[in-house]
């Protein structure tokens, strides 16, 4: 392996994924920051979650509401639900892990607050049953995968799709597209 060569080919297979992404998931992208700027507006949470890398992302993009994204403004209510160590090893322990972001939500959602879903795979169950329990509450539901979507678009108001096959791809378009989504909020509210 030649490692400049491979550094080169990294940059541009993400160059040529958000060249594609950049018409096909645009509207989408819209619908999503339009939501969490109704939320926002009205005080509403917005929850997040996600494993592994999405774990990350959720987490990050939490911190950009909580904190700010570019501009000084008001914090904006948002929960990471996997930042909790003592709820998820409580939860996964009592009630298995494919619950530990659902039974969250039922503690700490409500009717109008957005539930921002993210899994690379669009499979992830605790990730899907969240989002089935966020939809028979009454919140807003954007998921954000890659592959194929997986059961996201069956369970989201908004699901966000990056076309492609590989996992670290798609997170780099996921903290992209979260990021477009904060400063959309930020600089409309």
């Amino acid at each position: 392996m030649n490692p400049s060569e491979y550094i080169l080919n990294e940059m541009n297979e993400h160059i040529r994924l958000t060249k594609a992404c950049m018409d096909s998931l645009q509207s989408q992208i819209l619908e999503a920051a339009d939501i969490c700027l109704e939320a926002a507006r009205k005080r509403n949470t917005i929850f997040l979650f996600g494993n592994g890398g999405s774990a990350a992302d959720a987490s990050h993009i939490a911190a950009e509401f909580t904190g700010r994204y570019v501009m000084d403004r008001r914090g904006l209510p948002a929960i990471c639900l996997n930042a909790d160590p003592s709820a998820l090893t409580s939860i996964s322990n009592d009630f298995g892990y494919d619950q530990v972001f659902a039974r969250q939500l039922d503690a700490l959602a409500r009717k109008g607050d957005v539930c921002i879903g993210i899994t690379t795979s669009g499979k992830s169950p605790n990730v899907t049953i969240a989002l089935e329990k966020a939809k028979l509450m009454g919140c807003r539901t954007i998921g954000l995968a890659g592959k194929e979507g997986g059961e996201i678009p069956s369970l989201c108001d908004i699901s966000i799709i990056v076309p492609s096959q590989i996992t670290s791809r798609i997170q780099e378009i996921h903290i992209l597209i979260g990021h477009m989504i904060c400063h959309l909020v930020e600089a409309r509210l």
